[in-house]
C-alpha cells in the first residue's frame, strides 16, 4: 500500500493505493453515495508492437479524489472474439457512464474506431456502477453517422439525457437520447462545422454553471496535443458562442500538453470544476504548431487521409499520464491555469 496523499500533481505518474500506475484513460468520474468512481480505458498492455489498443474498462474508487483504489475491470476485454467491439485490437475509446433514475440502470457508451475513419458506438447497461455490464447494442451508427469522441449529459431536473459527439472529420452533434439512454431519438442539432482535421472539434467535455451550458473541445491531431476551445450556450442544443482557448497562459498552445476527456463538478464544493485530461505523450513537450501543421497537410484536399501517419507507430499509451486542473471563471469565461500541485480541500464546501 502507498502512503496517503493529499495533493494532485498534474503531469506526474499517478499510482493507485497498491502502488500501480492508474489506467483510466479518456476517463470520467461518477459519484455514487458519497464515493467517486474514476473509470476509463485500461492501457496497461498497449505497448508499441503489441497490437493491443485496450484491455477493457478499468475503474477506481475514492472518497477524496486523490487516493484511488483499484476496483478492477468493470468491462473486460473479449480476446477470443475478433468480431467484438471489445476485442483488444479494436479501437475502443472514451467510455462514459450515466445513471438513469427512471430505469435505475447504469448506462455505458463506448466509441469504437475501425479502419477507414469509421467510428461506431457500443452501449451496455448494469444494475451497479461496478457491473457486470450487459451489451445492449453493438456497432451503432447514431443518426446514421460516424460518431467519434463524445460526452453524455443528464439533466439534473427531469432526467432527460443528451449525447454530444464528433461527426467524424466534420462537425459536432448534440442528440437527444431515448428515455432508457441506450439510443438516440432522431432529434439533434449541429455545431462548429469545419472542412477537415485538424480544425474539426473533437473530445467534447460538457459542464453546466449558473444556468449556462459549456463545452470545451479539442482540435483533431490524434495523440498530439493542441489548443482547446471553450464555448457557451443558453440551452443544451445551443447555439454555442465560442469563447476561445481556456488555457490562455499556456505558451506552448497544447492545453498544457494534454487533451481533456471530461469535466467533473465536485458535488461537495461550492464552485469546483475539475478538467480531467490525458497526457498521451509524456515525452513530447514541444509546442503545438508542428503537429498541427502536419495534420493540416495530411488531411488536405486530394490526400488519402486514411493512410497511417508514421509518427503514431511507436506511441506508448501504457505510460500516458494525467493532467487534472481546476477551472476558475473570469465572469462567465472558464480559465484553466497550471498548478504544480493542488488539493480539492482548498475549495469551499457547498
Amino acid at each position: 500500500m502507498t502512503d496517503q496523499q493529499n495533493l494532485i500533481y498534474p503531469g506526474r505518474v499517478w499510482n493507485d493505493t497498491d502502488g500501480n500506475r492508474i489506467q483510466a484513460h479518456g476517463g470520467s468520474i461518477i459519484a455514487v453515495d458519497g464515493t467517486y468512481y474514476w473509470y476509463g480505458e485500461n492501457k496497461e498492455k498497449s505497448t508499441p508492437g503489441s497490437g493491443i489498443w485496450h484491455w477493457g474498462v478499468r475503474c477506481y474508487s475514492s472518497t477524496d479524489l486523490v487516493n484511488w483504489t483499484d476496483r478492477g475491470l468493470i468491462i473486460p476485454p473479449e480476446p477470443d472474439d475478433e468480431e467484438s467491439p471489445l476485442y483488444p485490437s479494436a479501437g475502443m475509446d472514451r467510455p462514459h457512464i450515466i445513471y438513469n433514475p427512471h430505469t435505475r440502470k447504469y448506462v455505458c457508451w463506448l466509441k469504437v474506431m475501425s479502419k477507414g475513419s469509421i467510428q461506431r458506438s457500443t452501449v451496455l447497461v448494469a444494475d451497479d456502477v461496478l457491473g457486470p455490464y450487459t451489451t445492449v447494442t453493438k456497432w451503432l451508427r447514431p443518426l446514421g453517422m460516424s460518431a467519434g469522441d463524445f460526452d453524455l449529459v443528464v439533466d439534473p431536473h427531469d432526467g432527460k439525457a443528451y449525447y454530444y459527439f464528433e461527426r467524424v472529420h466534420s462537425e459536432l452533434i448534440v442528440a437527444d437520447l431515448t428515455d432508457d439512454y441506450t439510443n438516440v431519438t432522431g432529434y439533434y442539432s449541429t455545431h462548429f462545422p469545419q472542412p477537415q482535421p485538424p480544425y474539426v472539434r473533437e473530445a467534447p467535455a460538457y459542464f453546466a454553471r449558473d444556468r449556462k451550458h459549456y463545452l470545451i473541445t479539442s482540435g483533431t491531431t490524434g495523440y498530439y496535443p493542441n489548443p482547446s476551445e471553450s464555448a457557451v450556450a443558453a440551452s443544451y442544443h445551443g447555439p454555442y458562442t465560442v469563447l476561445g482557448d481556456p488555457h490562455p497562459t499556456d505558451a506552448s498552445r497544447t492545453s498544457f500538453h494534454s487533451q481533456l476527456s471530461s469535466i467533473f463538478k465536485h458535488p461537495g464544493k461550492r464552485d469546483l470544476y475539475i478538467a480531467l485530461g490525458d497526457r498521451w505523450l509524456p515525452g513530447y513537450l514541444d509546442d503545438g504548431a508542428r503537429a498541427f501543421q502536419e495534420f493540416e497537410a495530411h488531411f488536405a484536399p486530394g490526400r488519402d487521409s486514411d493512410e497511417p501517419m508514421e509518427e503514431f507507430a511507436h506511441v506508448d499509451t501504457s505510460i500516458a499520464d494525467y493532467v487534472w486542473l481546476p477551472l476558475r471563471f473570469d465572469g462567465d469565461t472558464p480559465v484553466i491555469e497550471w498548478h504544480d500541485s493542488w488539493s480539492p480541500d482548498d475549495y469551499e464546501d457547498a
